[in-house]
């Protein structure tokens, strides 16, 4: 799946434009390099998010395409 529709699909970032626009200002980076919204993500992968003054850094745990809001936050384990 790729990276900007798993920020979506997870929930880490509302919309799927921002996600995008996320990665194209090198604000997202998948197991320390900057990624590209088109990054095919795994399990297993970090995913570092620097927005603003906050930093969120998570573990993917699981990929799949459709997910409800209670379960969203399953997709991934928090760090930091």
């Amino acid at each position: 799946m790729r990276l900007d529709k798993y920020l979506k699909v997870s929930r880490l970032i509302k919309r799927r434009t921002v996600a995008n626009e996320a990665c194209d200002a090198e604000k997202i980076s998948v197991n320390g390099k900057v990624a590209r919204a088109s990054y095919d993500v795994k399990v297993d992968d970090v995913i570092e998010i620097n927005m603003g003054q906050k930093s969120l850094k998570v573990r993917v745990t699981q990929v799949t395409e459709y997910v409800t809001k209670d379960t969203a936050s399953d997709l991934y384990q928090v760090l930091s």
